[in-house]
């Protein structure tokens, strides 16, 4: 058996496995200078690459400062959520009464309170209104109260829920 490239070896005979060899090795052969000249080519040169980070300088911070804003605020429907938690908690206290019951006197708009949660801030009113809910007043009884509660989170914002309670 003879192998290519073994000039000291020379075939005996020709074998099927042989010729089919001395075909595949020609093959190698024939692609190696391709190879070699593809190599060559391979990677990127130093412009393309100062091209890519002038690019990429540009256009991460385009992403990235949306991204980082969202992040930010991620917090503010939890804090709206627990800011509308303390209004309606305390407009349940109110509701629980009926109409002429003392805890609906009507009352000016209070000074804003300690909520029970840290960092926020309450305060209500109680007035006296006609059937279209207008003209507040706190001395003449129409047979309707406005009861409006207020609530202020960490970061100054105000929500306010109202309700009506009345005498039928």
């Amino acid at each position: 058996m003879a192998l290519r490239g073994h000039p000291s070896r020379e075939p005996t005979e020709e074998l099927p496995y042989v010729t089919v060899s001395k075909e595949l090795d020609s093959c190698f052969h024939r692609n190696d200078d391709k190879i070699v000249q593809n190599m060559n080519k391979k990677g990127f040169t130093l412009i393309e690459i100062l091209i890519l980070i002038v690019m990429a300088g540009i256009l991460l911070p385009a992403i990235i400062v949306p991204f980082v804003t969202g992040v930010k605020g991620s917090g503010k429907p939890e804090m709206a959520t627990t800011a509308m938690y303390l209004a309606h908690q305390q407009m349940e206290e109110f509701m629980k009464y009926n109409y002429c019951n003392a805890a609906l006197t009507p009352t000016a708009l209070t000074a804003y309170a300690a909520a029970p949660i840290s960092g926020y801030t309450w305060q209500w009113s109680i007035y006296y209104v006609d059937s279209d809910f207008l003209t507040p007043d706190l001395v003449t009884d129409r047979g309707y109260k406005r009861i409006i509660v207020r609530v202020r989170d960490p970061m100054n914002d105000t929500y306010e829920i109202y309700s009506v309670v009345t005498r039928w």
